[in-house]
């Protein structure tokens, strides 16, 4: 063999060994990666009042019954007191295409649990805030409040509860007080009760109107009479005997009474044997 070629091969050997080895990685097929999960979020339930809230099914159905009460007022208030079935009520509100779902839903839970609407042998009625139907009876309901000291009421009821209201108002305006209440602004209706209207002299309504007793009590207030000379009218009333509490008496035991003790030693038995 040519020299000049062993010469090359053995340079090559030593190159060879010299240099470290390359170990190739078996190419591996690229992982794809995985989609990542969908996160599930827990809603809570909602309240079954809260309209805003609810989904979409729930909000219709709200709807629907919120319709129902609007139209049974408006009917109340106009005067028709026949019940209507749930079908004359769907009819009455343009409301025919609701579902058997929803139809059911206010049948069994809806219209019986709602405190404005009244069962009357599977129908339906509005159910006021007060038993009102005319002039007479809200005339009677003003006068029973008065005497009992309950007070007036609100007009806000006597507006939902009374067909005709202003006009029936109107009628009554002379037999009728009406009270704005500084907190709210609304208007408070009392009976008018004219058998204790009396005249009062100048002289005492400027007293009456000078004297404050804001932040007094009554013991403060029977003080600053005592002091003006004035007795306080807390004798005037009829006086009220205390109840006395009667005490039980103590049974006492009644003593036994034996006969003929003083013969029991000349007693004798017969038996019979």
């Amino acid at each position: 063999m040519d020299k000049a070629l062993l010469k090359d091969r053995d340079a090559f050997i030593k190159r060879a060994f010299a240099s470290p080895l390359e170990v190739r990685k078996r190419s591996q097929p690229p992982s794809t990666p995985e989609p990542p999960k969908k996160k599930v979020s827990k809603s809570t339930p909602s309240e079954p009042t809260s309209y805003k809230t609810m989904s979409g099914g729930s909000q219709y159905k709200f709807g629907v019954l919120a319709r129902i009460v609007r139209h049974m007022k408006t009917r109340h208030q106009d005067g028709d007191s026949h019940p209507l079935s749930i079908d004359d009520i769907l009819d009455e509100t343009n409301q025919l295409n609701a579902g058997p779902k929803v139809k059911q839903w206010l049948v069994t839970e809806a219209l019986p649990n709602n405190p404005k609407v009244q069962e009357v042998d599977g129908k339906y009625l509005f159910r006021p805030a007060l038993p009102v139907r005319d002039r007479k009876s809200l005339l009677k309901l003003l006068r029973q409040h008065d005497m009992k000291g309950y007070g007036g009421v609100l007009l806000d009821d006597i507006q939902e509860s009374l067909p005709h209201c202003e006009k029936v108002l109107k009628q009554l305006d002379k037999e009728l007080l009406r009270i704005t209440r500084a907190t709210d602004k609304k208007q408070i209706i009392f009976y008018h009760d004219k058998g204790i209207n009396f005249l009062v002299e100048k002289e005492f309504q400027q007293l009456w109107r000078n004297t404050s007793v804001d932040g007094l009590q009554d013991d403060n207030i029977e003080e600053y009479l005592n002091k003006q000379g004035i007795k306080s009218m807390q004798d005037t009333g009829p006086k009220i005997k205390p109840i006395r509490k009667r005490t039980k008496k103590s049974r006492q035991r009644a003593t036994k009474i034996s006969d003929n003790e003083h013969m029991q030693h000349i007693l004798q038995t017969y038996d019979n044997n």
